[in-house]
């Protein structure tokens, strides 16, 4: 008959708290500082993207190294996608307001006065004129080919254009 092997005092106390139905005391904690992303984190990332925050400004928020914010977005889908989508959604809404800033555009708007020491208020509708400044911004990006500042020039070949510089009198002789 083989020898039963004698049981360790840990041994018998684990056993007997588990007849008695007693968990176990937990394992002791991994070594590290534990995490510090928190799944409440993409809901509060969207409503910052959504008003223009970088990561840099995330990283201030929730007091953390921009790389932090780098390795969250590519470690946790939902705050990836949370961060993303806002930033689009931001980007979005400049790119209205650019073009209609190029295109100008009429709101309406109301100017308060006093008329025998009664306030009055009067509604009316404002116009904001094109700005060229914006116009030129908008093509240069969005039709480069012919808006851009810098032009390439091509010889009737289509090849590069070659610049010969003669001194007065060398291409006489």
């Amino acid at each position: 008959m083989p020898r039963r092997r004698e049981m360790t005092e840990d041994e018998i106390k684990a056993a007997a708290d588990r007849a008695e139905g007693i968990k176990p005391p937990e394992p002791e904690a991994k070594l590290g500082r534990p995490p510090k992303y928190q799944p409440t984190y993409a809901v509060q990332a969207t409503k910052l993207c959504e008003l223009g925050a970088t990561d840099a400004d995330l990283a201030d928020f929730f007091e953390v190294s921009i790389r932090t914010i780098i390795r969250w977005q590519s470690e946790h889908e939902e705050f990836c996608h949370a961060v993303k989508e806002a930033k689009e959604a931001a980007n979005a809404r400049v790119e209205r307001s650019l073009y209609q800033r190029a295109t100008g555009y009429t709101y309406d708007a109301v100017k308060v006065m006093q008329y025998q020491g009664e306030p009055v208020v009067v509604p009316y509708r404002e116009h904001v004129p094109p700005d060229t400044a914006a116009m030129i911004f908008w093509l240069k990006n969005r039709k480069k080919d012919q808006w851009r500042d810098r032009i390439e020039h091509t010889g009737e070949d289509g090849g590069p254009l070659t610049v010969k510089i003669l001194r007065f009198g060398e291409g006489d002789a």
